[in-house]
């Protein structure tokens, strides 16, 4: 999701009556409330004109009699509802609350943050919400949107990060904006602004070995070097906790599973953008389809899919570990 329109309107000080802010991604509905409470309001005036609630402890006449209000000592005045999806949604509720959007106060800017889902479509509120004020879904992004995301998020706060650093980052800690801002906002502190953040920048202020990771493992077996393979399955052995089997099993399947893409496409042209991934690494997928012709890159999906199911339990002997099934997965890619 692209929230920046947004925030670029708030910055500039163009706001909507209305905004209902739902979807399973926490992350950008936070953000834009947060730009909404920094923005309208002065630090003085929030005690004034400003009113956050939370959704299992107010009922919609609150609300609305709050929303009804005019400021004391601003030109708007905010009221954010917080877990907007704890509140009764009732036909009384809502009709209460439909009668406002329908005769809004000019001056009050209202916030539901509606959080892990989606408001009922189907509800005729919806409709109203719809044309009284701002309707956002923050979706959770896709895996192969993070990489991108971090480049755009430390590019927005001027600093630059290497393709290779946000593959990184991604990888380790998935989808997770939450986390990963707040690691990023730890290497800002930690970087000069004038230099491009690296792997070793990582490695040294995440956490996460630059050397040992499912990217450069993903790498290792792009290239059929079965050594560092084995090196990185090694430490994953060694380090179970930070290299859960299942993760390590998914993130490979997404490798292979762009490799296969990238032998049906017809224009090569377009491979990052169909892949989406960075331009920076077309090298190493067009290495990996060498390596990979199209029926040992279905072979490996299946391998992975059988990997997946011994990793729960089914088709595995008693006797087989973690280590053993991971082992047997990267011999039978490689082989």
């Amino acid at each position: 999701m692209n929230i920046h329109p947004i925030l670029s309107d708030i910055k500039n000080r163009v706001f909507n009556p209305v905004y209902l802010l739902q979807g399973e991604e926490s992350y950008f509905i936070d953000t834009i409330a947060e730009a909404l409470e920094a923005t309208v309001l002065t630090d003085a005036q929030k005690g004034f004109d400003q009113s956050i609630f939370y959704g299992k402890d107010v009922d919609m006449s609150t609300i609305v009699n709050s929303a009804k209000r005019y400021p004391m000592m601003s030109d708007n005045q905010v009221i954010i509802i917080k877990e907007a999806q704890e509140l009764k949604w009732k036909s009384d509720t809502e009709e209460l609350l439909t009668n406002y959007l329908e005769h809004l106060t000019p001056t009050t800017i209202l916030v539901f943050c509606y959080k892990h889902g989606k408001f009922d479509k189907r509800k005729k509120i919806y409709k109203v919400f719809e044309k009284a004020g701002l309707v956002i879904d923050a979706a959770k992004l896709y895996d192969d949107k993070v990489a991108p995301w971090i480049g755009s998020y430390m590019k927005d706060a001027g600093w630059r990060i290497h393709p290779q650093a946000s593959v990184l980052i991604a990888d380790y800690l998935g989808n997770d904006l939450s986390k990963i801002s707040n690691e990023l906002d730890k290497l800002m502190l930690n970087v000069p602004k004038n230099q491009e953040v690296s792997t070793d920048d990582v490695e040294r202020n995440i956490g996460i070995s630059k050397d040992y990771n499912v990217f450069e493992l993903n790498t290792a077996l792009a290239k059929r070097n079965a050594l560092k393979a084995y090196q990185i399955v090694d430490y994953f052995v060694a380090n179970p906790k930070n290299n859960p089997l299942v993760m390590v099993i998914g993130q490979v399947a997404t490798y292979f599973t762009k490799i296969l893409k990238y032998h049906y496409l017809i224009d090569k042209t377009v491979a990052a953008k169909e892949l989406g991934v960075h331009p920076f690494f077309l090298k190493e997928y067009e290495l990996a389809a060498r390596n990979y012709n199209r029926r040992k890159t279905f072979d490996v999906l299946n391998v992975l899919k059988e990997t997946d199911l011994k990793s729960k339990g089914v088709n595995v002997p008693s006797n087989f570990n973690s280590a053993e099934i991971l082992k047997e997965m990267i011999y039978r890619i490689l082989n």
